[in-house]
């Protein structure tokens, strides 16, 4: 049996990359990205992927650890990587990147892929994580800035998973 779709939440950069290398490979996949309608604290910018710490991805040196997954990355064909390379800004032997343009970028790229179906929608509000879950893979990617909302509902989930109700 062929996987059909994969429903991801957070379109960060875990949730593009992974969105990006599922679609590239004839998969369909469902991004949820509570952004524009909501913003956790740390985030200002409608757009996909945003950079809310450092905007440098560190060494680019292929002698350290940082450099050379970067470039395995980008013999990967990393959305990300590939994106920072495009607008990246001078910070010596490091790779960092025009925040902006980084998420401007992705954002693009990811809303034109014909394989990503992208829902601007907060799931815990009209969505639930129980509903979306049945009979699909599913993919949290939303770390530590995730919403009250969706948090709860996965502690609910889990919870009932341990005592065996799920």
């Amino acid at each position: 049996m062929r996987l059909k779709m994969v429903i991801i939440i957070g379109a960060g950069l875990a949730g593009c990359e992974a969105a990006y290398q599922i679609a590239k490979n004839g998969i369909k996949v469902k991004l949820y990205e509570m952004k524009p309608k909501k913003y956790s604290p740390a985030h200002t910018n409608p757009n996909l992927a945003e950079i809310v710490c450092s905007n440098s991805f560190k060494s680019n040196l292929l002698t350290n650890a940082c450099g050379l997954l970067k470039e395995e990355l980008r013999n990967l064909d990393s959305l990300l990587i590939k994106t920072a390379d495009e607008v990246k800004v001078p910070a010596g032997q490091a790779l960092a990147v025009d925040r902006e343009k980084f998420s401007e970028s992705v954002t693009k790229k990811i809303k034109s892929m014909k394989n990503i179906e992208f829902i601007e929608e907060e799931i815990g509000d009209t969505i639930h994580l129980k509903d979306i879950i049945k009979d699909n893979i599913v993919v949290i990617a939303t770390g530590p800035l995730t919403s009250d909302k969706l948090s709860k509902e996965i502690m609910e989930l889990t919870r009932r998973r341990k005592n065996g109700i799920f």
